[in-house]
């Protein structure tokens, strides 16, 4: 605990992926305004004490929209990266124990599925089911699946010639029973890294799929699409895009100031001088 309270990168980090999420959660239940609410006679206005942040081109308050924009933002992001821990861990673990044509086939899956973008998943996805945040997710998802394989697989494959490992096979266990026992949690920090750092690319991934209209549907609020709405008025109101713009930069700077900061404490080798 004192070597995380010490640690620059991850008390910032922590800080502000809190407040982001203090925020989505704050907006279940309150929001300045409601974000369905059209007020045409106040479109446009700049940032003032009844609108802190100001509103867009239908007078919407453009707090209320990040507040519950970041919800959704969170929600992709999160589940994207539970369907990679889900299903690319276990299949890096399991090339890593059975080696051979398994090893290099699973592998080169992988490779496959690295070749279409999340972005390019999104637009094939959407072609066949429709633009929403399901397909966003599975989109997201399908692109985090081999990234986890290949971390659990590389991690796993530096454990399986130590010392203790050939005692647990000496001992008469099984590569399941080893993998479940001694390798798993000898990788764990690694993979509560990449999944804070998958975390901030998913918020990432949502915002660009929401931009070009393959995420989250009208009237859900998208950091994204806030972003395309405000494109065509940014002579006439910056803030429009100024302020989603900068909620993007923040939680992604939050979340990887977090994973960096972790990787610190959780990997003493990889401590460095702040």
């Amino acid at each position: 605990m004192s070597k995380a309270i010490g640690n620059r990168s991850f008390v910032v980090g922590l800080t502000i992926t809190g407040i982001v999420a203090i925020m989505a959660v704050l907006s279940f239940v309150w929001t300045p305004y409601a974000v369905g609410t059209l007020d045409i006679a106040g479109k446009l206005k700049p940032p003032s004490w009844s609108h802190w942040l100001g509103t867009d081109h239908y007078g919407r308050d453009i707090l209320s929209m990040i507040m519950v924009g970041s919800r959704n933002s969170i929600a992709v992001a999160f589940v994207s990266v539970a369907i990679g821990l889900a299903i690319g861990v276990p299949l890096g673990l399991w090339a890593a124990a059975r080696g051979g044509w398994i090893d290099e086939l699973l592998m080169r899956l992988n490779d496959l599925v690295f070749a279409f973008p999340a972005l390019l998943s999104a637009v094939m996805i959407t072609a066949v089911f429709g633009p929403g945040a399901i397909n966003a997710i599975i989109a997201i998802g399908i692109f985090n699946i081999p990234v986890f394989a290949r971390v659990a697989r590389g991690a796993a494959l530096s454990l399986w010639p130590r010392e203790f490992i050939l005692g647990a096979r000496a001992c008469g266990k099984g590569a399941a029973r080893i993998t479940i026992e001694h390798v798993l949690p000898n990788i764990a920090n690694l993979l509560v890294v990449q999944a804070t750092i998958q975390f901030s690319l998913g918020i990432l991934a949502e915002a660009g799929l929401s931009y070009v209209g393959l995420g989250s549907q009208p009237p859900m609020p998208s950091w994204g699409r806030m972003l395309f709405e405000a494109q065509t008025m940014i002579g006439l109101a910056p803030h429009m895009a100024l302020f989603p713009g900068l909620a993007i930069v923040i939680t992604v700077l939050g979340l990887n100031l977090l994973g960096d900061g972790l990787r610190d404490v959780l990997d003493p080798r990889l401590r460095r001088e702040r």
